[in-house]
């Protein structure tokens, strides 16, 4: 078992140094990418992360240079040599190489591919029981969420500071003529139960439209729970029953905002959802 890269059409050693300095990608951020889980072996969700991969393309105006069954070859092979029964699958669009350095996008320039596979370590087994600990932070990410860009800096800086003060997650606010309500997180969508209603943000330019997003709240749906998308307040997520997060990973209870406990912990809610996921999992 060993992690691999890919570089434009090539499976290799996932340190090989590949990149080309004027890349545009590299040197602007402008490009998208997207990633799914491997899980006993096999792909899990690849259709619809690489539904939003060409969607986050269109978006940009990249325009592709190997087609949809090709991805799903490269994959297949890269999944087939590395071994990895566990793991994340990750591919980026690069708006490609351009010379010399210029904001403006010049005629001809290819966009470029390149991936990787690498283990994936299972979260801790307190999350399950206890909730993972998250902390409020403001969002000071760019206004296009609902793409999956390369352009992750408001998402970093956040994360780090949230890893400093030993949280998994951060819970983003934004502030809209003297109104705060919670947005999404750094790499997850983010939830509030309240009296049996699962409380959410809408799709719109200020969140990803996560893909496991949908899957929950097609869950919830089937199991007869209502769903309420709007914007809620951070007060409304420290008074609620629950709090959960959903990304490529998993749906992850929420413990703790900051000091205060949400709750009596990991609920009902959660428990059905994450109960019904692990059976698509399992029948995957």
């Amino acid at each position: 078992m060993k992690a691999l890269g890919f570089y434009n059409g090539r499976i290799i050693e996932r340190d090989e140094p590949v990149i080309c300095i004027e890349d545009r990608g590299y040197q602007f951020g402008d490009g998208v990418y997207d990633a799914w889980m491997v899980i006993n072996g096999k792909h899990f969700l690849r259709k619809e992360h690489l539904d939003r991969f060409e969607r986050s393309c269109r978006l940009l105006d990249i325009e592709p240079g190997y087609s949809r069954e090709e991805i799903e070859g490269f994959s297949d092979r890269m999944l087939h040599e590395s071994g990895i029964a566990q793991g994340m699958m990750y591919f980026q669009w690069t708006r490609g190489w351009q010379s010399p350095r210029s904001h403006i996008i010049a005629d001809g320039v290819k966009p470029i591919l390149s991936g990787f596979i690498s283990p994936w370590t299972p979260k801790p087994a307190d999350f399950w029981t206890q909730g993972s600990k998250t902390m409020f932070a403001p969002d000071e990410r760019q206004h296009f969420c609902n793409i999956k860009t390369l352009n992750l800096l408001g998402s970093i800086r956040a994360i780090n500071a949230a890893a400093k003060a030993g949280c998994y997650e951060v819970i983003f606010v934004r502030e809209d003529g003297g109104e705060k309500f919670v947005t999404e997180s750094a790499h997850s969508n983010c939830y509030a139960v309240k009296d049996g209603v699962i409380h959410t943000a809408p799709l719109g330019n200020l969140i990803l439209p996560g893909i496991t997003r949908g899957v929950a709240l097609r869950i919830a749906g089937e199991l007869g729970i209502p769903v309420v998308e709007e914007y809620c307040t951070p007060e409304f997520f420290l008074e609620a029953d629950e709090v959960f997060l959903s990304a490529a990973s998993g749906i992850v209870p929420v413990g703790w905002i900051g000091d205060v406990k949400i709750g009596k912990g990991p609920g009902q809610i959660f428990a059905r959802l994450n109960e019904e996921y692990q059976k698509l999992i399992a029948a995957n």
